[in-house]
């Protein structure tokens, strides 16, 4: 039988010292398969006993064909910002409970990754955003999300007042704590805790979705993937941009964040029989009985 991924890289979640144990476990198993295995480094920095050769991220992306992810959601948002650019396909291991994107039990991992490597896999591209902060006619900032980003008010408390513009066309002014630029797959991160619909991950969307609006009319608007948003700062206090909560930068009155569909997808694979809607289920805990 032909080997689907020829090179396949493994990464764990940071200074997790219980991961070491499956990830040599399942490295083993690949290598049984004829798979040649490498991880990150960070992982082989932080994994003891596991002596499989250590690439960066930047060259797992140039060498391998699937990334296996072993933590859980948070992990896998960092790693598939990073393997953007490259096309290598992702799998998601949970370590705790089953997540949106990690939907593999350790206990059943084995299994369930022997399987996919037989091709029972199901295929899932996610588009991702990019943003740039732009300060006097220059770029002074510029990241990638799978989640969201998001304008948000500081610690100071008060409201920020900005503008919004959609493909060079005026939306609105609005004041409230925040706007948050939504994926579909971070329609069930922080927009949904502020109100914001769910998108499927299939959808070519991008949510908007007022933190705490001034005015109750400022509702969450659903727009085309492939529109060009600027959020132009009237009055930021000590705002600043964050990027999936992982990188951010303060803004300025002035500034003007422009948010966009990022050119490549992530793609994701997923078990034989995988359902996003029974994902959705257990998560909210939908259907349950009180």
């Amino acid at each position: 039988m032909d080997i689907l991924f020829k090179t396949v890289a493994l990464i764990g979640k940071y200074k997790s010292p219980e991961i070491a144990e499956p990830l040599i476990r399942l490295g083993k198993f690949l290598e049984g398969r004829g798979i040649a295995v490498v991880q990150d480094r960070l992982t082989a920095d932080n994994v003891s006993g596991s002596d499989f050769p250590a690439l960066s991220l930047e060259e797992i992306g140039k060498t391998a064909g699937l990334a296996i992810v072993l933590g859980g959601d948070g992990t896998m948002l960092n790693i598939a910002r990073t393997l953007a650019p490259f096309d290598v396909a992702l799998v998601g291991v949970n370590q705790g409970r089953l997540g949106f994107l990690t939907d593999i039990s350790i206990g059943s991992m084995l299994e369930t990754i022997g399987a996919m490597l037989d091709g029972q896999f199901i295929t899932e591209n996610r588009m991702l955003i990019e943003a740039s902060v732009w300060r006097g006619g220059e770029a002074v900032f510029d990241g990638l999300a799978f989640n969201d980003v998001v304008v948000h008010r500081g610690v100071s408390g008060s409201m920020i007042e900005f503008e919004v513009r959609i493909n060079g066309l005026f939306v609105y002014t609005q004041r409230s704590d925040g706007l948050i630029v939504a994926t579909p797959t971070g329609s069930t991160a922080y927009a949904l805790s502020s109100g914001g619909p769910i998108l499927h991950p299939g959808l070519a969307m991008i949510a908007l979705v007022p933190v705490n609006p001034h005015t109750l009319s400022n509702r969450p608007i659903v727009i085309g993937g492939d529109s060009l948003i600027e959020i132009i700062m009237n009055r930021s206090a000590d705002s600043r941009v964050h990027f999936d909560s992982h990188s951010h930068i303060e803004l300025k009155e002035g500034d003007r964040v422009v948010v966009k569909r990022y050119e490549k997808m992530i793609r994701l694979l997923h078990p034989q029989g995988h359902n996003y809607f029974h994902t959705l289920r257990e998560k909210l805990h939908w259907s349950e009985s009180f």
